[in-house]
């Protein structure tokens, strides 16, 4: 079948956070918009499946199958692949890749992307993380600064729903917030012990798009702590509750799933993107789908991959390589193993429902100077629950036991900063392909000698923080995470000033084709120890802004 084509004013591709969020920007400034997904349709509340279900009504309990674990194998590493969220999950065999260095590629695929699965932590940056390559002279500087990213920060923030407490801590600015949800009485213990007993450290509560207050068309949250098999309350922030029904309301949207985009067309003549060719996925069948204003939002890697395929006589290395930055310093953040204890108090106190959320303690170490053999910082995020009864006796004493609450619980984990190395990078890989004939990724990405000391040393003091709290039987589970799984992957395509040492510019546009915009983390050029999807909003928000501004000059 011959290509087919179709026009737009714009075209997003990928429909996760940042892409969903384009859309709807796009389509409230009257832009006709098409959103490509190349996952399947996932329609908000009716293809929840397994939202409302009890444990006992899963047919294995919560355990995928080993058939799933087989197509799964890179999505099983991650705990959140379960039984009830498997079908939001990519397929590992037909989208296979070359893990160099092991790599936790973490995908959805279905519309809506990950935001159907994100932890929901929503932090502004600092300066501090926006001038930490400068500081330190790992890497380019950033061409912007917290003041160009505030007033998006706080329009995202309206829209979103964000629950928490100003608290005007220098290096984490305060967002504009719905009301938090209260502290439980441990956790209330642990802020009062920690803060006195470290004078340089907050325990705040979790900043989290979870609405404690309604919004149009949403409800508030409703603590049932299921939030990743999809809310069909509305209460978390996803592009299915939010961002997509805000675009269709326009009328300027068109939503095309099973649409994988293949490269990014280029016209030598005008030295600009004409669109984007486009495999279905169902019929094999490819498309071109034209537009003057081209959003690449399919997450780090996906919209890394999309441009290392765009090659052409102009760009024989991919779209905007000149300089061969397309595909490195590629980051994630490094996750530490659990630290966990127990506290033999308050038992007489317990807490509404599950909370979807704990708490926070934002970094505090590298702060003023350099205090520690390593550069950048770490943050700490936990949560606290009162554990079973003990599985004690038969019958109704083994009843009983299992119906009283145990003692109370703490775990704690740190988040730390990656540097951005050039070796850490994704090429494409000339062997191995994906379903649909597309050359896969080849990725090599490791945590280094920074990052290794910056966790163990937030072992230490987290373990340190459990003890002087008054907590007992400290132990630690897990271990340490590899590069991916913190599903918080960045880089690839950074903005930058030069077009030597960055592939974007500082609105976003790629620096030799500036009608191709990149809004999601592919985008950032170092990585805060904070959770990004709020930066990559208030990023996408000011980059539709400024393309549409600049697209209306040209039509003048």
């Amino acid at each position: 079948m011959g290509k087919e084509i179709f026009t737009f004013d714009a075209i997003v591709v990928g429909s996760g956070i940042t892409g969903g969020l384009a859309a709807k920007e796009l389509c409230e400034r009257g832009l006709k918009t098409l959103l490509l997904e190349r996952g399947r349709p996932v329609e908000h509340v009716k293809d929840y499946p397994t939202a409302t279900l009890n444990p006992w009504e899963s047919p294995h309990r919560g355990n995928p199958t080993r058939e799933e674990l087989d197509r799964h194998a890179i999505q099983a590493r991650h705990f959140s692949f379960r039984e009830e969220t498997k079908h939001f999950y990519a397929d590992d065999i037909d989208n296979p890749y070359r893990e160099i260095n092991r790599y936790d590629w973490i995908r959805a695929d279905v519309l809506g992307g990950r935001s159907l699965l994100w932890g929901r932590m929503s932090f502004r940056w600092s300066d501090l993380d926006f001038e930490a390559n400068a500081r330190d002279g790992m890497g380019p500087d950033w061409p912007i600064r917290y003041r160009d990213i505030a007033p998006w920060y706080e329009h995202v923030e309206r829209f979103v729903g964000i629950n928490g407490r100003a608290e005007g801590i220098p290096n984490l600015p305060d967002s504009l917030f719905q009301e938090p949800m209260p502290f439980n009485c441990l956790e209330e213990h642990l802020k009062d012990r920690i803060e006195s007993t470290f004078p340089d450290r907050h325990f705040i509560h979790s900043r989290v798009a979870n609405l404690t207050r309604p919004l149009p068309g949403r409800s508030a949250c409703q603590y049932r702590n299921l939030c990743d098999r999809g809310c069909p309350f509305g209460a978390y922030f996803s592009t299915q509750s939010s961002t997509l029904p805000a675009a269709l309301a326009t009328g300027n949207l068109t939503v095309r799933t099973n649409a994988l985009a293949n490269q990014v067309v280029f016209d030598n003549d005008t030295q600009r993107a004409i669109g984007i060719e486009v495999i279905d996925t169902t019929s094999h069948a490819t498309y071109v789908f034209k537009a003057p204003l081209l959003f690449l939002n399919a997450s780090t890697l996906g919209t890394t991959h999309l441009l290392l395929n765009s090659r052409s006589p102009r760009f024989p290395n991919g779209m905007g390589n000149d300089h061969d930055q397309l595909g490195r310093h590629l980051m994630d953040h490094p996750r530490t193993a659990t630290v966990s204890g127990t506290l033999d108090a308050y038992s007489d106190k317990y807490y509404y429902g599950r909370k979807p959320t704990g708490y926070f303690i934002p970094r505090f170490v590298n702060l003023k100077g350099q205090e520690k053999e390593y550069l950048r910082g770490y943050n700490c995020q936990g949560n606290t629950v009162r554990q079973r009864g003990r599985h004690e006796g038969i019958g109704s004493l083994l009843k009983q036991a299992l119906t009283a609450p145990g003692p109370w619980q703490a775990g704690m984990r740190a988040y730390g900063e990656c540097l951005p190395y050039a070796d850490n990078r994704v090429t494409l890989d000339p062997d191995l392909k994906d379903k649909w004939g597309r050359p896969a990724l080849a990725i090599d990405c490791r945590f280094r000698e920074n990052e290794q000391k910056m966790s163990q040393d937030a072992m230490v003091t987290m373990q340190e923080m459990m003890e002087k709290a008054g907590l007992k039987d400290i132990q630690v589970n897990g271990s340490p995470s590899h590069p991916g799984n913190a599903n918080h992957e960045m880089g690839t395509a950074r903005m930058g000033n030069d077009p030597k040492t960055s592939v974007l510019d500082k609105w976003n546009r790629l620096h030799a084709v500036p009608n191709v915009i990149v809004t999601d983390g592919s985008c950032m050029t170092s990585s805060a120890s904070v959770n990004p999807s709020l930066t990559y909003m208030a990023l996408t928000a000011r980059a539709v802004d400024h393309a549409v501004r600049e697209l209306r000059k040209e039509n003048r």
